[in-house]
């Protein structure tokens, strides 16, 4: 299977200073941390983690005891990884397409937000996450066909039908619930404008 190419954020959510990304990242983030606090994990695999920004909000976390973020091998990552050190916090470049690297049930919650639209076989990867879990999966993706109605309206990727670069799936609610539903029990379906966000216990 050819690698995909590792982009990170092409556009910079988490720094912006647009007010309106700022509101929307302030909600995606909060609801992410309740649905972490609802999980309580001692252990997290962050997969396609990209440049580590809420990989290492993680690993400060009470009763969190060792996190790990996974990406493809890409000095513009490595590089941004380098400034994250928390003691116990490692990040390992691996294709994620490829397979995890870990054991059965290695960690307590394995996570991956916007990573699924992403990758060629979403529902290998999904496997791959609920083998190394031993708990909990925490996904989120762009929620269509909102996302490209968002982009159109203003303006971007009009000639892709607002479908945003490097993006090879779209989920609806109902979709993206069904495709994890197959790994496990849907604990809590969230929707924080314009994203789904779940939490799934392993089967």
């Amino acid at each position: 299977m050819t690698a995909t190419v590792p982009t990170g954020n092409t556009y910079d959510k988490y720094g912006s200073t647009n007010p309106v990304v700022r509101r929307l990242m302030a909600e995606f983030e909060r609801t992410l941390d309740e649905l972490l606090g609802r999980a309580a994990p001692a252990s997290i695999l962050d997969v396609g983690c990209g440049e580590g920004v809420l990989t290492a909000q993680w690993a400060s976390r009470p009763g969190v005891d060792r996190v790990v973020g996974v990406d493809l091998d890409d000095p513009k990552l490595a590089a941004e990884w380098a400034h994250r050190t928390p003691p116990n916090l490692e990040f390992v470049a691996a294709d994620v397409s490829g397979g995890l690297p870990y054991g059965d049930g290695e960690f307590d919650l394995v996570c991956a937000t916007e990573v699924l639209e992403h990758v060629p076989d979403p529902d290998r990867v999904v496997a791959e996450m609920a083998r190394v879990a031993s708990r909990d999966l925490l996904v989120s993706v762009p929620r269509e066909p909102l996302w490209r109605i968002l982009n159109l309206a203003r303006g971007a990727y009009v000639r892709e039908l607002g479908n945003t670069p490097g993006h090879l799936n779209h989920f609806s609610r109902r979709g993206f619930a069904t495709l994890l539903g197959r790994h496990g029990e849907v604990l809590e379906a969230r929707s924080p404008l314009p994203w789904t966000m779940l939490l799934v216990r392993v089967a």
